[in-house]
């Protein structure tokens, strides 16, 4: 291995933004599946299910989205309640178009798995939730896109 790659930043967060901008680009609503169990996961406790939270990040469900390399911040409304939400990379298991399923899966981060503790969580809002999140009722179908 080169000094060069070495230090080459990680693919995940590339693949994540290149995906989002696919489904984005085809008209379609991309979710996202976090691993809500991970470090430094900033989701209101109300969504999580089973340790798990599929987030909607079509424009018109969030605001200020970042895609970055370390993490996925924006504002989002749950429960009528602005709440900033952090999902680090290494937290995200899957982006995915909603309608159909098509997107990535993400193999677990070896290196992260031994140090997960509880995510932080903020308290639940009153109300019905708003369409930002859509909990998970079984496991999406995806196809991986080479």
């Amino acid at each position: 291995m080169t000094a060069a790659t070495a230090n080459m930043t990680p693919t995940k967060p590339y693949l994540v933004r290149a995906i989002y901008d696919w489904i984005i680009d085809n008209r379609c609503t991309p979710y996202v599946l976090v691993d809500a169990k991970r470090p430094n996961v900033r989701v209101p406790l109300s969504v999580i299910k089973e340790g798990q939270v599929v987030l909607n990040l079509a424009p018109r469900a969030v605001d200020r989205l970042d895609l970055g390399l370390e993490d996925i911040r924006f504002s989002a409304r749950f429960s009528g309640i602005s709440h900033q939400v952090i999902v680090p990379i290494g937290a995200v298991l899957a982006v995915y178009a909603q309608e159909n399923g098509q997107g990535m899966m993400f193999p677990a981060d070896e290196e992260e798995q031994g140090e997960q503790t509880e995510a932080s969580v903020e308290q639940p809002a009153a109300g019905d939730e708003d369409n930002v999140v859509r909990p998970i009722r079984e496991r999406p179908a995806l196809r991986i896109v080479k």
